[in-house]
């Protein structure tokens, strides 16, 4: 009987499969330290004593406020807290279609179910991400339970998933999707390598997005408010420019801390510079990464992923908001790029963790010190906001460095090959 032999792209395949499969983590134990810090979790939530306490009062009652409205035919776009696309509107209705539980329980375990299902995916995919994912989420204790970022973040996480393994279309409609609920996934299209993938990518999204917005246009009127809230929103205490509003107002600048657009902002001289800074910084972080994309002709697989975190870390940290739920984002991007061997994101990914323990500091823990904008809470936003800018710079950099603009890049196994022959021939017999 004759032995059928593979080719040599068939045995590398296939080696990689087993490699993969290899790494993917145990279930059992993952699934067990997930239920055990999911649990805890849980209790801090229905306590909700640390700190300032009352993290879940925005779910209890401005989410469920909004439901109402929602649920009646209207989106709260006369509302100044309301800014997010007309797409949130089906994450806050979602809990209500739930049976048997109140508004509250159901959101909480709707965040549990996308909790569990990035686990699953990031598990599948294989890498570290399935464990970084699960042991990184509980740093920023219960805060991602009670606001919807994590449907948000699982739409995302599995765009980018499904971008890794060839799925362009399927990755884009995904990230569209998450667009529609929170605007930010789009950029986990940053990275697609050019070519057909990208505009099947693209082309996906863009339809997704603007489908469900013209559907929910029709649903609801004013679907395009949020936009006019967004425009009026200053510099947030929490954010890399209130950080330095307040070690500005340590040094004597006289400004207030007010609660407007759902968030305490800064008042007084100069905040709207500050504020028209940040926006001028995230207009160059969009231009630096048009100019990545441009000039970025070597990738590799991981590519994709390292510039979707890349991206939303820059966006970030210019942002004149970075509320703690934002680094539920990051998190997830970080936990995709770890499940890719030849991710450049490592650094970056081990630099978030102490950025998301700093993170539960701020709030709820010390959220006081500074709202109160006295030295601790300054100190406690600098060394945040700094681990967070460090982030980014580094993640930019590496990315930039993996492309490798002007430098012809041989992949290894062609380096391997190449230096076999050169070693065959210097042994070979002089004729």
């Amino acid at each position: 009987m004759t032995k059928h032999r593979l080719s040599p792209s068939q045995t590398f395949s296939r080696r990689r499969l087993r490699i993969r499969e290899r790494r993917r983590p145990e279930l059992l134990p993952l699934l067990a330290v997930w239920a055990v810090s999911r649990a805890a979790l849980l209790w801090l939530l229905t306590h909700d004593t640390l700190g300032i306490g009352q993290v879940g009062q925005e779910v209890h009652v401005l989410y469920r406020h909004w439901y109402e409205r929602i649920a009646g035919g209207d989106l709260p776009g006369d509302e100044t807290t309301w800014q997010y696309p007309p797409g949130a509107a089906l994450v806050l209705l979602a809990p209500g279609a739930v049976p048997g539980l109140t508004y509250f329980q159901a959101f909480v375990a709707l965040a549990l179910l996308a909790d569990l299902a990035v686990v699953l995916a990031l598990a599948r995919a294989g890498g570290d991400g399935a464990w970084y994912w699960t042991g990184g989420l509980p740093l920023l204790l219960h805060t991602p339970l009670a606001r919807y970022d994590l449907p948000v973040t699982a739409l995302a996480v599995a765009a980018l998933l499904a971008l890794y393994a060839g799925r362009a279309r399927l990755g884009g409609a995904l990230a569209g999707l998450g667009a529609l609920a929170k605007g930010w996934p789009l950029l986990t299209l940053t990275g697609t390598a050019p070519g057909p993938g990208t505009r099947r990518s693209w082309w996906s999204a863009v339809a997704t997005a603007l489908g469900g917005a013209a559907a929910l246009a029709v649903a609801f009127p004013h679907t395009l408010d949020f936009l006019r809230h967004q425009g009026g929103r200053g510099v947030q205490v929490e954010s890399v420019g209130g950080t330095l509003l307040s070690l500005a107002h340590l040094a004597g600048w006289r400004g207030q801390v007010v609660y407007r657009y759902g968030a305490y902002e800064f008042t007084g001289p100069f905040t709207d510079a500050v504020a028209a800074g940040s926006l001028l910084c995230t207009g160059a972080a969009v231009l630096w990464l048009v100019v990545w994309r441009v000039r970025s002709p070597h990738r590799s697989r991981a590519t994709p992923l390292d510039a979707a975190l890349a991206a939303v870390l820059l966006v970030t940290v210019t942002s004149r908001v970075i509320s703690p739920q934002y680094l539920v984002w990051l998190l997830g991007l970080a936990a995709v790029c770890l499940t890719a061997r030849d991710t450049t994101q490592r650094p970056v990914a081990l630099l978030l963790l102490p950025a998301a323990v700093l993170t539960s500091f701020a709030y709820p823990l010390l959220y006081g010190e500074v709202l109160a904008v006295s030295p601790l809470g300054c100190l406690l936003m600098l060394a945040r906001n700094g681990l967070l800018v460090a982030a980014a710079l580094l993640s930019g950099r590496l990315l930039w460095a993996e492309s490798a603009p002007g430098v012809l890049r041989v992949p290894r196994s062609t380096a391997r090959g190449v230096a076999r022959e050169a070693a065959a021939k210097s042994a070979a017999p002089v004729p």
